[in-house]
């Protein structure tokens, strides 16, 4: 094991000694380093689990031996990022990461490897063993008193069938998560679980605790007029190929007023497409411009749905509501875990928003990533912020 020098917990606020969290984050570049520097502030005789999210532009291998050599004894796990939101807001190219206290907090962890082969089946199993494993820790009723993160490969394609199975074998536990990144560059991204790093893999954490907590989803998309319908699609491969019977990116284009040289993702990210299940829109967020004149998406698509043209609102307005709305239900939170997809990163950057939004998240607590898409009780959607808000002062009356 490292030398180690003392723990010093960095989560922000007044509330710093009696949270059941710690939080810490490292801009060192070296994964000796930066374990080292996450492991001063982390550990200490309580800690259960750490959860943390990194920059793929680590050396993924070496990293993990670090972490596993930081932590000894100590479940780890995690994922690669398109951006850190650390205690000061957001990061990019560090690593962040979270320490669960196993007094407040009863953590089991599973890793998914073969994604396609993923049936029912084997998502009950799956799921009975994290229950049955937190049930012999657990510290409230599993049933009423428990929460599941995903974390997959978002560059799998599997999303839909991994989380429709999950949410199934689920029940009534409330699931969120989001897709791993690779700092935006559409190649490789990775999970952490069992000591090393996976690629086309999902990592599922089930977490059982006495503080009150709450899953929830925002976005700050409103629908226009403008419908285009997918007549064209792969849906294997999340490519359309025309969009009212014309060349996607053509149509697509011309919905926007831009030439299709100039689509690039922070166009994706101002004129997003979605569609409609009752009164509410997910979106399904445009991934690149393909040289065939197709479009891939970072969600599933399939011939005859209907996509509606979206426009933005204030982000942060809608996320400060958010954030006061769990508040005024949770108390002041001693964390709130986000999964940001990384165009709403990229549209704050563009409007110049990123050092207020940065001021927001870190005042309400925010440790997360950006991700490649985002999960809410087994859907998998796109830009939006989700996550679980976790109270400060433990649920009493239960047994």
């Amino acid at each position: 094991m490292l030398d180690l020098p003392p723990a010093t917990p960095v989560v922000p606020g007044p509330l710093e000694a009696e949270l059941p969290l710690r939080t810490a984050v490292s801009r060192r570049r070296d994964p000796r380093g930066a374990a080292r520097e996450l492991a001063g502030a982390l550990r200490h005789a309580e800690l259960g689990f750490v959860l943390f999210f990194c920059s793929a532009e680590y050396p993924l291998a070496a990293l993990s031996t670090a972490l596993n050599e930081a932590f000894e004894g100590v479940a780890v796990a995690g994922c690669t990022t398109a951006g850190e939101i650390t205690p000061e807001g957001y990061g990019r190219g560090c690593i962040v990461a979270i320490g669960l206290d196993r007094r407040h907090f009863a953590v089991s962890c599973a890793l998914v490897e073969d994604l396609s082969g993923f049936d029912l089946i084997r998502a009950q199993r799956l799921v009975d063993g994290l229950l049955d494993d937190c049930r012999g820790r657990a510290l409230a009723p599993v049933g009423e008193h428990s929460f599941a993160l995903t974390l997959l490969d978002g560059l799998s394609s599997c999303e839909e069938q991994v989380l429709a199975t999950l949410d199934a074998a689920l029940g009534r536990i409330p699931s969120f998560g989001g897709s791993a990144g690779d700092d935006n560059r559409l190649a490789h991204t990775h999970v952490h679980a069992e000591g090393r790093f996976h690629g086309q893999a999902a990592v599922v954490v089930m977490i059982n605790t006495r503080l009150p907590f709450e899953v929830f989803t925002t976005h700050h998309l409103r629908p226009r007029d403008e419908k285009l319908v997918v007549t064209r699609a792969d849906r294997e491969r999340r490519r359309v190929l025309e969009l009212n019977a014309l060349p996607a990116a053509e149509e697509y284009a011309r919905l926007v007023g831009l030439p299709v040289e100039a689509l690039e993702p922070e166009v994706f990210a101002r004129h997003p497409l979605a569609v409609r299940l009752g009164e509410a829109h997910f979106v399904r967020s445009i991934q690149r411009v393909n040289d065939d004149g197709s479009l891939s998406f970072y969600c599933a698509v399939e011939n005859g749905i209907v996509l509606t043209a979206m426009q933005p609102a204030p982000l942060l307005e809608d996320l400060e509501a958010v954030f006061a709305g769990l508040t005024a239900r949770l108390g002041e939170p001693a964390l709130i875990i986000g999964c940001d997809c990384f165009l709403r990163r990229l549209e704050l950057e563009a409007l110049g928003l990123v050092a207020p939004a940065s001021r927001l998240l870190g005042r309400s607590r925010v440790i997360g990533f950006n991700t490649y898409g985002e999960q809410h009780h087994g859907m998998h959607i796109n830009q939006t912020f989700t996550g679980v808000a976790i109270g400060s002062r433990p649920v009493t009356g239960d047994a």
